[in-house]
């Protein structure tokens, strides 16, 4: 049984020390602890303040980085959509630029397995350039 990565990026409107920023900053480790304890949460990408925000993963540091993985579809998207990780995500528009590319691709790993950003980026690029494929995919349509 196959587990599902994911990497989900987004640029931010101003830095991430800007009081600006700060609602979402502030929701961060509330958010983290929701996915932790959500059902079917195997691991996400963490740096020494226990969240993704300063890994510097695109060469600028307004560009965010989350990356996770699941059992499965189904608990991913309920992690993402049916808990309360919804109603921070409806105030994305307030922090974040809006997207002109993708910003999130999923892929099957073996269990066990804790993607890179070298891996997650891979795909997200593979994801732009070719559409949705058994490669990577995103919640539109699961392979």
């Amino acid at each position: 049984m196959q587990h599902l990565a994911q990497i989900n990026i987004a640029k931010l409107l101003h830095p991430i020390d800007d009081p600006r920023i700060a609602e979402f900053v502030n929701n961060l480790d509330r958010i983290n602890a929701l996915a932790e304890r959500s059902k079917g949460f195997v691991w996400r990408l963490k740096d020494e303040n226990d969240n993704a925000t300063s890994i510097n993963a695109f060469g600028n540091p307004l560009w965010i980085i989350n990356m996770s993985v699941w059992e499965s579809a189904k608990d991913l998207m309920d992690f993402v959509y049916k808990s309360g990780h919804v109603e921070i995500m409806r105030q994305r528009g307030k922090w974040f630029e809006p997207a002109t590319q993708a910003t999130m691709a999923l892929w099957w790993v073996a269990p066990g397995h804790e993607p890179d950003v070298e891996e997650a980026k891979s795909k997200l690029e593979y994801l732009r350039a070719n559409g949705e494929s058994e490669e990577v995919f995103t919640f539109k349509k699961f392979f």
